[in-house]
């Protein structure tokens, strides 16, 4: 058997498409919070895979899930259904608003589905002018060409052709903004209750509210992104649980397969049945194998133990971070909620939040951003106290070294 050809990452600048900028340690084994490289060094993990591994790296009852799963059926296609698919289904409508559901790979897909769930909607019951999409500044929402252009953000969508027409951008949480632009042909506003790589942004309750007010008043529906604040991240299982305010349509990805990719779109019966068998279809989505693990991570996510203990590690974030602030002042303010957290740069780090990830991988810690001036914390919904305490530490030793 062949021996497998050295790597490093001066291979992935030969031979990927260069579209990332990755550390330059490679992560090769992880174990709940921690991670360790190549070379044998570990890291505390605040970055979650993106708000991927709400379980942590490899927890056991999902790794067993794949080793069942995988030696029993992998792959059927969509010409058949299968056993995980329905039973992740049914768990899903039991706990939300949804009736349906619909499982692909990634949150683009997932989005690019509600997209044109909601146009094929307003198209069929209404009439072929109600297609107007109302999104927000500083929004993601995938990076197909459709939902790249949904999301509020040129630096992502330009550059790329003409692009999906008739989709109008508004500020975040200024209701004012959009009465002023919704009408009797809008289809559908398109939000993130918390706006993740726009830099950890809630809406207001007044603002969520006040849009499902809209959407009602004009026959829109309210497509709620929750592929980054859903499945727990923000101590409810959805973050439109905070608000009091049932969408028509939700998505889900990231942290629904805790590390394998999965995602999904939900929603009503009504809306649901205007997609007739071959209107959208999708290869992988729905497997047997993504569908076991999705399972696996739903029964542990879905309880009062793992959603009562993102408040408390969110308290604790926040209080290391408050410490942070007073002894060096660089922080114009942390916001978010749960497990999503976002701290704002200022003073001698304003618009330095690479230099702080980069420091922070020098001192053993693995970090995110939200854009040039927000870090962004997305740990594990369990990661521990002693993890958070130690991972702080390092956090604390970077921005030392950065301000001296």
């Amino acid at each position: 058997m062949t021996q497998p050809q050295a790597v490093n990452r001066q291979t992935f600048d030969q031979v990927i498409l260069p579209i990332f900028s990755p550390a330059e340690f490679i992560p090769v084994k992880g174990e709940g919070s921690r991670v360790w490289d190549q070379q044998g060094k570990e890291y505390i993990d605040f970055a979650g895979g993106i708000a991927v591994l709400a379980l942590g790296h490899c927890h056991p009852a999902l790794v067993s899930a794949v080793r069942e799963q995988s030696e029993k059926l992998w792959h059927v296609s969509n010409i058949f259904t299968n056993e995980q698919t329905l039973r992740l289904a049914q768990k899903l409508i039991n706990a939300t608003f949804a009736d349906r559901a619909f499982f692909v790979n990634s949150g683009s897909e997932a989005n690019e589905a509600a997209f044109k769930l909601a146009r094929r909607y307003a198209i069929t019951q209404y009439n072929p002018y109600k297609t107007k999409i109302i999104a927000f500044k500083q929004a993601f929402h995938g990076r197909t060409l459709f939902t790249v252009s949904v999301g509020g953000q040129a630096k992502y969508a330009d550059g790329f052709g003409p692009k999906p027409a008739d989709i109008i951008h508004v500020p975040f949480n200024d209701l004012a903004a959009v009465k002023a632009v919704i009408d009797e042909n809008t289809c559908a506003v398109v939000l993130e209750p918390i706006q993740g790589e726009g830099g950890i942004t809630a809406a207001t309750m007044e603002f969520m509210q006040g849009v499902r007010k809209l959407c009602d008043e004009n026959n829109a529906l309210l497509i709620f992104d929750e592929v980054q604040s859903g499945m727990g991240r923000t101590g409810k299982l959805f973050s439109y649980m905070h608000y009091d305010v049932v969408p028509d349509i939700l998505t889900t990805a990231k942290a629904l397969g805790g590390g394998f990719p999965i995602s999904a779109m939900i929603t009503t019966k009504d809306i649901a049945q205007t997609m007739e068998v071959g209107a959208h279809g999708t290869t992988y989505g729905g497997n047997p194998l993504a569908c076991a693990v999705g399972n696996a991570a739903f029964d542990i996510i879905n309880t009062d133990e793992v959603l009562n203990g993102v408040q408390q590690r969110h308290d604790l974030f926040v209080s290391h971070l408050n410490k942070l602030n007073d002894k060096y002042n660089i922080f114009a303010e942390i916001r978010g909620m749960g497990l999503l957290i976002g701290a704002e740069l200022k003073g001698q780090l304003f618009n330095r939040s690479k230099d702080v990830m980069q420091a922070c991988a020098v001192e053993g810690l693995m970090m995110l951003n939200a854009g040039p001036n927000v870090l962004r914390f997305t740990p594990s919904l369990i990661i521990s106290e002693e993890e958070i305490n130690s991972g702080m530490i390092k956090l604390e030793a970077a921005i030392g070294k950065l301000l001296s």
